[in-house]
């Protein structure tokens, strides 16, 4: 079984940053940032338990709600991952994504 602790403490701590960040940087694009992220996580998720199927989009739930999203689309993809490739790959997205929410 792949182990997938990186990710989730990665999504954890990206997270962690975005509530302990001001409403003025979330305003700025860190929460907007977070959401494109958690969108990206969902997609991979639900294209990973059902590839024939449409992935639906998560819903903008408000700049506050960006942290639980990513949280909860992290986890959901670290359940279903399979290999270190896709590990990796959604390892970089999260720092990514972080380092450009500036959190």
């Amino acid at each position: 079984m792949l182990d997938t602790t990186p990710l989730t403490r990665a999504v954890d701590h990206f997270a962690d940053r975005l509530r302990a960040a001001p409403q003025s940087r979330l305003q700025r694009g860190a929460a907007a940032e977070a959401l494109g992220l958690a969108r990206e996580l969902a997609r991979r998720a639900q294209l990973l338990e059902e590839p024939s199927a449409t992935p639906r989009e998560m819903p903008d739930a408000g700049m506050f709600a960006a942290a639980d999203q990513i949280t909860v689309a992290g986890q959901d993809l670290a359940l279903v991952l399979e290999d270190e490739e896709a590990l990796d790959r959604a390892m970089t997205l999260v720092a990514e994504a972080q380092q450009r929410a500036g959190v």
